[in-house]
């Protein structure tokens, strides 16, 4: 992260020397920081009509309370199907007549409608019915990541609608739009597939069913944990999405080769050719460089990275 720029402190105009006691007090206090001014606090009657909100709903379903106690309150909500979500409501100054504001990790959250008579609960029976609405979009994504190899996110969240195939949460069984990567002349019989049979999509069979009957090809199963660590020898690169770079005199001793450097975190390692990876790490402003070493995070899990800068 950037480190915190430090404020600048202006120096005051020379002033004349004090000749009277009075007048050099008056000068201390001038040059002394002024106070801070307290936040502005809230009424008694307002701590005691969430905290009875709160036992409506039940406190057993609140997971943190922060702020000034309960400005910024999260909620476990748990689905239908038994999936875990965390709501997080937010309590503007001006609550109850303000509505409060809502965050989870969910693919688009619900629009709120709020009044004055309206409580905690009722924010959280309209996340419920919201939750009831994406169980669809989530039976699709569960089903495409138990049949299909998924290769990135290795850990989707509830909020992802991608699996290199972007989905829209509102229509998860509709044709999506698909952007193919690879060698060229591999894709160009997919490419025509997909733009001769696109209409043969059924939004009433499966998704993997579908994408294999649009493409006219039979789509790869998850690895077995043999085939993916043979795989993983010689990974698609996390930035280009190809396992070998181009051969291109321009990249040297690097033209043409395999992805070489490898994220260490064990839930992410996830592979790159080392000079993608320091070309991205260039165009990130929070990257540091020591010596010939830049240091950063991996795009995809954020943990630390570190790579050599060579010529080539």
């Amino acid at each position: 992260m950037d480190s915190p720029v430090p404020a600048t402190l202006a120096r005051a105009p020379a002033r004349p020397q004090a000749r009277a006691g009075e007048e050099a007090c008056a000068d201390t206090r001038q040059d002394a920081p002024a106070e801070a001014e307290p936040p502005p606090r809230r009424p008694a009657a307002f701590y005691s009509s969430v905290f009875a909100q709160i036992e409506e709903i039940g406190w057993k379903q609140l997971v943190s309370a922060t702020g000034d106690g309960v400005s910024c309150l999260t909620f476990r909500v748990v689905d239908e199907p038994g999936r875990m979500h965390l709501l997080e409501i937010t309590l503007p100054m001006g609550y109850p007549e303000s509505p409060p504001s809502i965050s989870a990790d969910v693919p688009y959250l619900p629009k709120i409608h709020w009044s004055k008579n309206s409580r905690l609960k009722d924010v959280i029976c309209q996340f419920q019915a919201h939750l009831k609405i994406l169980q669809e979009f989530w039976n699709t994504m569960d089903e495409i990541d138990k049949v299909l190899w998924i290769v990135d996110p290795t850990k989707p969240s509830y909020a992802m609608s991608h699996r290199r195939i972007a989905l829209d949460a509102r229509k998860p069984n509709s044709l999506p739009e698909c952007r193919f990567l690879g060698t060229d002349g591999k894709l160009d019989q997919l490419i025509i597939n997909w733009r001769k049979n696109r209409k043969k999509w059924d939004t009433k069979k499966k998704f993997h069913e579908n994408l294999a009957a649009v493409l006219d090809f039979v789509l790869p199963s998850p690895p077995s944990v043999g085939d993916k660590a043979k795989d993983d020898e010689q990974a698609d690169c996390g930035i280009c999405y190809a396992k070998h770079l181009p051969v291109d005199d321009e990249l040297g001793a690097h033209s043409g080769c395999a992805t070489d450097y490898m994220c260490e975190n064990p839930s992410c390692s996830r592979a790159f050719h080392s000079v993608c990876l320091r070309d991205w790490l260039r165009s990130i402003t929070t990257t540091r460089q020591s010596f010939d070493v830049l240091f950063g995070n991996c795009p995809y899990c954020s943990d630390p990275v570190a790579v050599k800068i060579t010529g080539h």
